[in-house]
């Protein structure tokens, strides 16, 4: 048995007022049950909770431990002048024009924290590749759920695109698509010779094999929320997997993010196929498009339409100046591997 980490606790002089702060630093609330003169406040934070303790000492040197913080929607520079703005003070600068470094603030009780570039930025300004995340399969199956909602009730049984199974069908094996990518991640060894062995098997002759399937009686919203709940579960097992994990797949032993980027690469086909047989628009962020491209299939052509490029990848659409693909595969290898084995 091992022990977890909680909380990460802050001693200080004002435990609502420093959570306060923090609370606008990190973007959530502190707690419902905390009020001004309380001795403890605590805020929630995804993967984290940070608990502010009062106590009579006064902070005497540097902390020993930090807080290291990224933001996600704006610039390394951006947030340093947001959060002084908010009351942090300036206290160190070791920031680089290549995106590494980090610039040391205070907060209002003078503890130390950095701000680092995000990884997008970082890779913007360094000109490397931008890993693919657990937070990108979220966004792509939230985006996908978002855009199959609107899709009217009476069109589920229509075929999806140039598929031979109906919407309703493809939906089903996209979810099973995103289980399957997690549970191989499951296990405290994962295989590297075989799946996870469920059972899959097919709901009709002809229909995709499975094992998850959505209740019928529960309509297309039912299906929907199966759909999201599998992507929560690659989501989260790629965020808690340790990156040299490997396991089996079978266009080749992958890792966290190679599972992450089939799960991506999956949800955004298919709704492509499922927008077809449904009547609906479907046109995913460039810079997911990307990055999965990057990650999965490393020849494909640079520049241009990364979701056009995409849909030529993956054999369902033409590319001016490339010949139309019959066939396709990704290599879900960790592209060290991948490197590897073309210099040998």
């Amino acid at each position: 048995m091992t022990s977890h980490v909680r909380h990460i606790t802050i001693d200080c002089a004002d435990a609502y007022a420093l959570g306060s702060f923090w609370a606008q630093v990190l973007g959530a609330p502190l707690s419902d049950e905390d009020l001004p003169g309380d001795p403890e406040a605590l805020l929630e934070t995804p993967g984290a909770a940070v608990l502010f303790v009062q106590v009579a000492e006064k902070k005497q040197a540097k902390n020993r431990v930090h807080l290291d913080i990224q933001p996600h929607d704006r610039s390394r520079d951006e947030e340093v002048e947001r959060l002084l703005a908010l009351g942090a003070t300036l206290v160190g600068d070791h920031r680089r024009p290549n995106g590494r470094g980090w610039a040391t603030l205070a907060d209002p009780e003078g503890n130390e924290f950095c701000v680092e570039c995000s990884a997008a930025e970082r890779a913007a300004l360094s000109g490397t590749r931008l890993p693919v995340t657990a937070d990108d399969v979220t966004t792509a199956v939230r985006l996908a759920v978002d855009t199959l909602a609107t899709a009217p009730v009476d069109r589920w049984e229509a075929r999806a695109g140039s598929l031979e199974w109906t919407c309703w069908e493809t939906a089903e094996h996209l979810g099973d698509d995103l289980f399957a990518y997690a549970v191989q991640l499951g296990p405290r060894t994962p295989p590297l010779d075989r799946e996870v062995p469920f059972r899959w098997a097919p709901d009709r002759e002809g229909g995709p094999h499975n094992a998850v399937f959505a209740d019928r009686a529960d309509g297309p919203a039912g299906l929907l929320a199966t759909l999201e709940a599998s992507g929560a579960l690659l989501a989260s097992m790629t965020r808690t997997t340790p990156p040299g994990v490997r396991s089996y797949h079978g266009y080749g032993i992958s890792d966290p993010e190679g599972f992450a980027a089939m799960g991506v690469v999956e949800t955004l086909v298919h709704t492509h196929d499922l927008a077809e047989g449904l009547g609906l628009g479907w046109a995913p962020p460039a810079a997911l498009c990307d990055r999965a491209l990057a990650r999965l299939f490393p020849d494909a052509p640079a520049g241009g339409d990364r979701w056009a490029v995409l849909l030529w990848a993956t054999g369902r659409a033409e590319l001016p100046g490339h010949p139309r693909r019959t066939a396709w595969r990704w290599d879900g290898r960790p592209l060290e591997d991948q490197t590897a084995s073309s210099a040998g």
